[in-house]
Order: structure tokens, then sequence, then C-alpha cells
């Protein structure tokens, strides 16, 4: 999901202007998931590694879990995101440094308070030659608006969509929204090829469909259980973005094995969830450690199974948790304990403001005190003990192990009891749109990230309707905060709404906020070029990949 937009009459440049000077100043004057939590390792840290000097033929890469699906429209787990971001052209496209820059769009403005007008560039085309129409494009735009797609959201405010000239299409809504726009840079803004998707049917997204997408790479093959190859496109209608790169096979693995793979040599690069899992590379001679700025946060993802449902239940879990014990067992000091859903490089503007705003919550301390946890024991005798134990799913990795263990140890200091359930990595992602899994818990460790500088764009899961807000939280005042904020095109404005939503967010523990984590990216010393930000989620990371020699 996307965010991020500050103007409502504004032309692409100014949009990039404005979020990059929001990210510089968080960058440089807050703490967080936007600060270098490795400077005291001599991590270097901005919003992207050298820029290549020469070509590569193949580069071998890891991703943190096996693809599922390349429909976006069905879901999109962080490795799906990882391909679509470099086989798939959008609207918009997010840049390395978290700001806007164009896409299939050459421009943007809103001609009033309720008319997006899109131009829609006539040279793009698809992987298989054909042209990128303005009606592909209003076909795709309806396709991430149907109801019950997963994209669906980003749409909310949206009455209609319609092709108003031959290059141009006119997105109507109710009301300004503020962030819109950065949607178009996410899997929303995914640009399909409707004969494609229409030819194949059920079948699209699956490891023997056929590419719907144009893109500097397309998927070669796709072997499940084993590896994805991407092969580039040389007919690539960018041709300043034709990649450097002639191959990237993609492969997965745990954390482990991941860290194994880049130390044998097996693999030339990866991201990393857990930025601890760079610290074997900080001092290594074979490998380089790269950080950025990241919207990550890991938090406890709250279920409608049962004894969670009770505000004072999870008002007490979050008191008692250890986070400043998750940061440092988990990801090695490379974390910060952290308050909120989301990472402070969601603060591209009003930088000052979201960070003084930070410092004033309560409710999710770094490390519980005696007052916290006599606290959390009152509302848990004024609530109950539930009745049976609390469920904490895991996927088995390290760090959800880590976490896992501080759930249960703080839920033990105020009472209650729990229990563990395992889910097999491959399967953990389900707990988004898998209601039946969901509710086998009460509460799932998860990292969670939006790619647009704007944290409006998370807090409106708060909303009653919101197919995020999975603990079932109502309140109409929250509901028009939202609205009102979506439709606040001055900053300052937009800025004091979001954190009325963030008050009321943290408040009533709708997830439960553990540590923030930057962007981690670990390289060969003989590669160069990726984003270390977490524009890889979006970007086109693998067409910046070269050799660091001409």
């Amino acid at each position: 999901m996307m965010n991020k937009k500050y103007r409502w009459v504004v032309s692409v440049a100014g949009l990039t202007m404005v979020a990059t000077l929001g990210l510089t100043s968080c960058a440089n004057g807050t703490e967080g998931a936007n600060s270098n939590a490795g400077q005291n390792l001599n991590v270097p840290f901005g919003p992207s590694s050298p820029k290549a000097e020469g070509p590569l033929e193949t580069v071998s890469w890891m991703l943190p879990g096996e693809p599922t699906t390349l429909d976006a429209d069905i879901d999109a787990t962080t490795p799906d995101d990882m391909i679509l971001a470099n086989t798939c052209d959008r609207l918009m496209q997010v840049q390395p440094d978290l700001s806007l820059g164009k896409g299939i769009a050459s421009s943007a403005e809103w001609t009033d308070k309720t008319h997006l007008e899109l131009t829609i560039r006539q040279d793009a085309t698809f992987h298989d030659g054909s042209k990128v129409s303005t009606a592909d494009v209003l076909w795709s735009l309806k396709r991430h608006a149907a109801d019950g797609a997963a994209e669906s959201d980003e749409y909310q405010n949206v009455v209609s969509i319609d092709q108003t000239a031959d290059d141009q299409i006119t997105v109507t809504t109710t009301q300004p929204d503020a962030i819109f726009l950065q949607a178009m840079a996410g899997d929303g803004g995914i640009v399909w090829n409707p004969r494609v998707i229409e030819s194949e049917g059920e079948k699209f997204g699956s490891p023997n469909s056929e590419s719907a997408c144009g893109g500097p790479f397309k998927v070669e093959d796709w072997v499940p259980g084993q590896h994805l190859t991407l092969v580039r496109n040389d007919d690539y209608w960018q041709k300043d973005r034709v990649a450097k790169t002639e191959r990237v096979v993609l492969r997965w693995a745990d954390e482990a094995a991941a860290i194994n793979s880049l130390t044998a040599g097996e693999v030339q690069g990866a991201y990393f969830e857990n930025p601890g899992a760079a610290r074997p590379f900080i001092s290594n001679a074979s490998n380089l450690v790269f950080q950025g700025p990241s919207t990550n946060a890991w938090v406890g993802e709250v279920t409608p199974k049962g004894a969670l449902t009770d505000v004072r239940l999870r008002q007490a879990l979050s008191l008692a948790i250890d986070r400043e014990g998750i940061a440092k067992a988990a990801f090695g000091g490379l974390a910060m304990p952290w308050k909120t859903p989301v990472g402070s490089g969601a603060w591209g503007y009003e930088p000052e403001t979201f960070k003084a705003a930070y410092d004033e919550l309560e409710g999710a301390p770094a490390k519980p005190s005696d007052a916290d946890i006599e606290k959390a024991k009152a509302l848990v005798s004024e609530a109950g003990i539930p009745e049976g134990p609390l469920v904490i799913a895991s996927n088995g990795s390290s760090v959800h192990n880590v976490i896992a263990g501080a759930l249960t140890d703080a839920a033990k200091k105020i009472g209650i009891e729990t229990e563990i359930l395992a889910v097999p990595e491959v399967q953990y992602g389900d707990f988004y749109n898998d209601e039946q899994l969901r509710n086998s818990a009460d509460i799932w460790p998860d990292v969670y990230y939006i790619s647009k500088a704007d944290p409006l764009g998370f807090y409106k899961n708060g909303r009653s309707d919101s197919a995020r807000n999975f603990v079932g939280y109502s309140d109409p005042e929250y509901d028009k905060i939202v609205d009102e904020a979506y439709a606040s095109t001055d900053d300052a404005e937009r800025a004091k709404k979001t954190i009325e939503l963030e008050k009321k967010w943290v408040g009533n523990a709708i997830w439960l906020p553990l540590v923030a984590t930057p962007s981690t990216l670990v390289m060969s010393n003989q590669i160069t070029g990726a984003p270390s930000s977490a524009a890889y989620i979006y970007y086109p990371w693998a067409a910046d990949l070269g050799s660091t020699k001409g």
C-alpha cells in the first residue's frame, strides 16, 4: 500500500521537491527508523549504494521468502513486491530517496479539489511489445479499485475514473485526497495488460502465467520451491533505464541460510528485514553493508479471536513489553524501541511536529518500569483474566522467536497465560487475507511498512471499515478525522489531524508497536548501485545493479 502527497494543485516535480526536503529534514533531525542505528559501526546511511560503473551478466540475490503470486490485486508479500518492482511499470514511480517521480503518467494535476487529471505517456510498451494505451491504464485502475481487490482501500475516496481525452484520465473523488497520487507509485498504480489477464484467467499471477506488465525486467522462469529468474528487457521503452545486469536469479531462504549463502559467495546480495542479520558483514572483506530510510516497524497485529478484543488487555500487554530487549536480542542493536506502528521514514513533512508528538506518547514504553507493570496489572484485574491462553503466532524465524518470547514474558508479568502457534513461513503472510488462519491466533508479530512518506497512509487502517482493522476497533470520531486529514492539503493541518489519529491508535493499542528498523542491504563488494532505502519494495532496484568496475 502506498503513501505520500503534499499539495492538491502541484506538478510532479513540485511533489518530488517537497518530499525530498521533508525526508532530508527527517533524516538529519530526528531519531528512529530514518536514523542510522548503525552509525557507531561505520555503516553508510543514505538512499542508495554507490552508482554502478559497469555491466554484469548474472547476479544471484536472496529474497526474504518464497513468492506467492504476481497478481497484486490478490495480494502481495514483500518477495512478491520485490519482483513486481522490477517487472511492472506504475503510473508514478517512488525514488530511492522515497520521493515521488514520473511513471506511465507524464504529469498529474488536481484541477480542482476533487478532480485529478493524469496525462498518460503514449510511448510505453508491455513485455509482449504492444503499446500501453490510455484505455489499458483505465482498465488497470478500475481493476485495482474493484471491491475485494487488495489495493481497493487506496481508492476509498474515488467516485469515478474516466478517460477524458486520448491521453488523459480524470479521477473524481468525494473530497480532496492528500495522498492518493502517492498510491499510484505502489501496487495500486501498476499498469496491467488487460488482454493478457483476460486470456490467462485464474492462472494469472501463477508460476506458469504470461507477463501482463512492462518493466526493465521480465520473468524468464519461476520454479516453485527453488528460484525465479529475471531477464533484462532489452526493448524497455525507457532507454536510459535499461538494466545494467542481464539476468538476476532470485532465491529465497530463512535468515540464517541467507547469511551463510552471502558468506559463501553463493548469492551476491540481500535486503534484510532484520538489521541484526547484517552484523557479521560489517567487518567482512567480501561484503558491504548499507542502511537507509524506512517506514518499517515491527508490530503485534491483533485479531478478533478472543481476549485482546478488550482494549484494556491490549493496553496492559503493550505496557509490559520490553521493546529495548527486542531491539537488542532480535536486531543486534540495529533497531530502536518504537512507540508507533510506522517508522519515522514516514515523516516526509512537518518532521519536527511529528517528532514532538511522538516524544509525548505514552502506553508503549521502551522498557517497562515497575509503575508500568502495576498499571498493566490493574487493567488486567479490571478486565478479568482471559479464560484460555493468549495465542501468539510465530513463523519460527529468529526475529519472530525473540518477539514471541518477549510477548510471552510480558503476558506472564501481568498474569496472563500464553501459548505459541507455529505457522510455516511460506504461509505466514496469509494472516492478512485468510480469516480462518487469522482467527487461530490472538496476535501475530510482523514487520509492516508503507511506501508513502505520510503517516496518514498508515493510520487510515484504523477506520471502522478498513480491511486492516482486524480487531474491529470502531470509533466514529476516528473515521471522521481520517476523512478530514485526507481532505487537508495544508501540511501543518494534515499533520495535526494525523497526530490525533496516532494518539487514538496508540492509546487503544489497535496494533502493538514494538521496534522500528532501517532498511538494511548487504552486497558483495564486486557489485553496487542498488537503493539502500526501503524504496526497493516498489522501485526497480535490480535495474540499478552493476559492477563496481567499469
